[in-house]
């Protein structure tokens, strides 16, 4: 029976994709190991929920990543077909990446590596071989590549769905428009951008699985087809939540603003993932504009809905706004 290894990291945008990753291979019949990087906080989500996936199978392992000696002490009389590396930015790779080639000789080494690194001049929506920035993970690529592996590289973008480690992408426009507050948005807010549900980010990654040899050496945007505005954001956030946005541009340059003040980048930022859907036999199963009901439930769940808050960076835009 084939086995997979996913080496899952601390948290944040990639968080949750182990999680949802493992239940995609378990539902293919393979044998799961997630090795959960010991510096998580496993009171938040989606660690705290890892009994579910447990329960289907999945046997879980926490280990300090940045000890070779731990990595190699885990995974002691372990063998895998399949590894998905959803933790490496750096010469950390070379100790699964050695087992991988040495000793377990596997079909597929899949990487999680991100779409960050095209250079902000290359055209949009960006395609595989758009110019990239020196990066920790186009370093990993690149030593992948060079050595001999089986390997396949993913680049995803912003992120969401269940059990998700970082909210920020969609609580910022709900965080305004559930408390009639203004959406402040760079530039005209037409620009677009690939915001992508967990769940297929993680089909596409399990996608190699039977197709090793088609996925051999190639790299794959990770993100739907089904790009959105930030203005258009609002507006279905608005009708989920019955309220009219309020919108409000400015240009981003006549700032500072702190990190975060706006969840995505100022510019268009998008991926085209045509090339998974011919190589890979992947197509998305989810949209933005029907998670957003959903969304909204779990928005209220979590207690944000009421939960004062500040918007100091909100009050610099609109005061100069105005």
């Amino acid at each position: 029976m084939d086995a997979a290894l996913i080496v899952q990291n601390k948290g944040g945008g990639h968080g949750e994709i182990g999680f949802h990753l493992a239940r995609q291979l378990r539902s293919k019949g393979l044998d799961v190991t997630l090795l959960q990087d010991s510096a998580a906080k496993m009171e938040k989500l989606p660690f705290k929920n890892y009994g579910e996936i447990e329960a289907e199978g999945v046997e879980i392992i926490s280990c300090n990543l940045e000890d070779p000696s731990r990595i190699l002490s885990s995974l002691s009389g372990k063998s895998f077909t399949h590894v998905f590396d959803n933790y490496a930015k750096d010469k950390t790779v070379s100790t699964v990446a050695g087992l991988a080639k040495n000793t377990w000789r596997v079909k597929n080494y899949a990487y999680v590596s991100s779409a960050g690194m095209y250079e902000s001049s290359v055209p949009q929506p960006m395609v595989e071989t758009g110019a990239t920035k020196a990066t920790g993970q186009r370093a990993v690529e690149e030593f992948l590549a060079s050595q001999e592996l089986p390997w396949t590289s993913f680049r995803p973008q912003y992120i969401y769905g269940p059990y998700t480690n970082k909210r920020d992408y969609l609580d910022w426009f709900f965080h305004r428009i559930t408390r009639d507050r203004p959406c402040p948005l760079p530039g005209d807010g037409n620009q677009m951008a690939s915001v992508t549900r967990v769940e297929d980010v993680a089909a596409m990654l399990a996608s190699v699985v039977g197709k090793e040899d088609a996925a051999k050496g190639q790299v794959f945007n990770c993100g739907t087809d089904n790009m959105v505005s930030y203005r258009q954001i609002c507006e279905m956030i608005g009708q989920v939540v019955g309220k009219s946005p309020k919108i409000v541009t400015y240009n981003p340059k006549s700032f500072e603003l702190p990190k975060g003040a706006f969840p995505f980048r100022n510019t268009e930022f998008c991926v085209t993932p045509e090339k998974a859907k011919k190589v890979l036999g992947w197509s998305r199963k989810h949209s933005l504009s029907e998670d957003l009901p959903w969304y909204f439930e779990s928005y209220k769940a979590a207690g944000l809905e009421g939960k004062a808050m500040e918007f100091e960076a909100d009050e610099i835009i609109l005061g100069a706004t105005v």
